[in-house]
């Protein structure tokens, strides 16, 4: 993948601040809607009235129990957006495809979002295996894809933006911490058998071996909506590691948890740090059978700060006093606002311009706190930590300083 970005000129990225003030409703009078043939060149499905844009996530399959916020918190931003006047005075209209935890079908949609319905942009995928799929059908076609889920890097596309973290904000930041706050030395690396996990913790095992001078005492993978953990479980208790690092996916996760503490391998005697645990697993694993456990993400329900607040508020009063949270719904969320900004920016929906609006665009008013697109697609944003409380929420014990800037491609990983 190119590093490249032959489109984005030098203008671009020395574009100025945006600020997007979501969660709210505008009431002031709009201003005149911009005629179809001026902000839509390329035959994309926008009329005078409507904007289409497509989402491509799991709502069925073992990926559905992570997948199923994305899908909420998308339709929650893409409700205010249109509460608050639409996108260049039009109303967003989605096109929903299901990719159904399966690749090829995930490719498949994206062929009929970007071939047949023409939409402006994709919001979807979870799984790096997902994203792959999809990729070369985006870029052929010029679409866009607003990626929400932490990932492993080594990627960028002029076509993609990443919401989520890549792996030096979240895996590096994470084995860090470990190493100074547990003493931890040994590790015991486990994950779900596909290019996200495998990639992660190769370059989990470079930054343990090389940096932090520790020793990986084991590494497993599992398929896809395995269930039977008890052969692994019982190889970690013999080689007793300082930290389990995890990034087991899906419906996995609640065999996997369960039968953890089953065994009486518990958040009181291991220390074990998850990079794919958010919210939204936990209804499924139960909070019980995790507490005491770490999960390092960028985003956790439990934040307190204005901004979150007001998004739990308004997604709850949408799907209910028990839903939660995750990571990864928090990033889906942000991707209709930052499309929205970059095409208000380009006064534009065609992709070439989008495109070119995107870098330098922030939301200082995201649920995290603060986000800014970087010149390489990717988000500046925090990482953190939190430890998983019985109650299924998190209580986070570490943040870091400021912003950490996102780097795709890190040396010597």
């Amino acid at each position: 993948m190119s590093q490249n970005f032959a489109s984005i000129s030098k203008k671009a990225l020395l574009v100025g601040v945006l600020s997007i003030p979501f969660l709210c409703v505008i009431t002031t009078t709009q201003a005149a809607v911009p005629a179809t043939a001026t902000v839509n060149k390329t035959k994309l499905n926008v009329t005078d009235k409507f904007v289409y844009v497509g989402q491509l996530h799991s709502s069925t399959g073992t990926m559905a129990i992570s997948e199923t916020g994305s899908i909420q918190a998308e339709k929650l931003a893409i409700d205010q957006i249109n509460q608050s006047g639409g996108v260049l005075g039009r109303q967003i209209k989605i096109i929903q495809e299901d990719g159904a935890s399966d690749w090829p079908t995930f490719a498949e949609k994206a062929r009929k979002l970007t071939e047949k319905d023409k939409v402006a942009a994709i919001f979807g995928c979870w799984t790096s295996a997902s994203r792959k799929a999809v990729l070369p059908i985006i870029e052929r076609n010029n679409s866009l894809l607003y990626y929400p889920t932490f990932y492993e890097g080594l990627e960028q596309s002029k076509n993609v933006i990443y919401t989520g973290q890549e792996a030096t904000q979240q895996v590096l930041e994470s084995l860090n911490w470990l190493a100074r706050e547990k003493n931890a030395k040994t590790f015991y690396l486990v994950g779900s058998d596909y290019i996200w996990p495998r990639t992660t913790m190769k370059i989990a095992r470079t930054h343990i071996e090389k940096v932090l001078k520790g020793k990986v005492v084991g590494e497993e993978y599992y398929p896809l909506g395995n269930t039977q953990f008890g052969s692994l479980i019982n190889k970690m208790k013999l080689k007793r590691p300082d930290a389990i690092v995890a990034a087991v996916v899906g419906g996995s996760n609640v065999s996997f948890y369960k039968q953890m503490k089953a065994a009486g391998v518990t958040g009181a005697k291991q220390t074990l740090l998850t990079f794919s645990v958010t919210e939204d697993e936990l209804l499924g694993i139960g909070g019980e059978n995790m507490a005491g456990f770490y999960s390092s993400m960028k985003y956790f329900q439990s934040l307190n700060n204005p901004n979150n607040i007001k998004f739990v508020q308004a997604f709850k009063a949408k799907y209910g006093q028990k839903a939660v949270i995750g990571d990864v719904t928090q990033a889906a969320y942000l991707g209709p606002w930052l499309w929205k900004a970059a095409v208000e920016k380009a006064g534009s929906f065609d992709v070439n311009n989008v495109v070119k609006a995107s870098p330098g665009i922030e939301l200082k008013t995201a649920p995290e706190g603060y986000v800014k697109i970087d010149a390489n697609h990717h988000l500046w944003s925090k990482s953190r930590i939190g430890q998983v409380q019985p109650n299924g929420q998190f209580k986070v014990v570490y943040e870091s300083k400021g912003l950490i800037k996102p780097n795709p491609f890190p040396k010597g990983y």
